[in-house]
């Protein structure tokens, strides 16, 4: 007779377990939100728990200007606020429709330096939403150094992606078109 197989638990696994239920929740819930601004503050919140950064914001694009409409943070960002998609790091990620990996703001050319000043942001990541046609993006920051791993990357456009699909239904239930409060966000 056979040993039967022990299962352990292997501490990465573990680990990387949890994060993608933590993932799946958040779809879900994203899934299930009632309300544009509902789904705005979702997907903040859960971009900056994901992957434990200190700050994460929602920008749509809206023609030549990327909108910044969500933000969950340890202090202000740029929420409310519009910059031309040329001169944002968001911007340069739905534009190139790539993700945006900065460990030291101050040392890439890419990032509109005087933005940054009165912010906390050392190091960020940027995910477009939708790759083949970027309606916005996701950017995610953090107050000390950082380089993201591949695996926060995949996380964050995994976030995006159901982002994508969420905005997608939302136009289906208006009968092709978004509604015009909302047209080109995500929903």
């Amino acid at each position: 007779m056979a040993n039967p197989v022990q299962r352990r638990d292997n501490p990465m696994t573990a680990g990387k377990a949890d994060t993608l239920s933590a993932l799946a929740e958040m779809i879900d819930q994203i899934a299930a939100a009632g309300s544009v601004a509902d789904i705005q503050r979702l997907v903040s919140l859960g971009a900056r728990q994901l992957i434990g950064a200190d700050g994460a914001t929602l920008v749509l694009r809206d023609e030549g200007t990327c909108r910044y409409v969500a933000e969950d943070a340890i202090a202000p960002l740029w929420k409310g606020r519009d910059f031309p998609i040329e001169d944002c790091v968001s911007g340069w990620s739905m534009l190139h429709r790539e993700p945006v990996v900065i460990e030291d703001v101050y040392a890439d050319p890419r990032v509109p330096h005087a933005a940054y000043h009165l912010t906390f942001v050392k190091s960020l990541l940027i995910v477009p939403i939708r790759s083949s046609d970027p309606l916005g993006a996701i950017g995610t920051y953090w107050a000390q150094r950082h380089h993201a791993s591949s695996d926060e990357v995949a996380l964050l456009r995994t976030l995006a992606a159901s982002a994508a699909v969420r905005a997608r239904a939302r136009t289906a239930q208006a009968g092709g078109r978004a509604p015009p409060r909302d047209r080109g966000r995500p929903a």
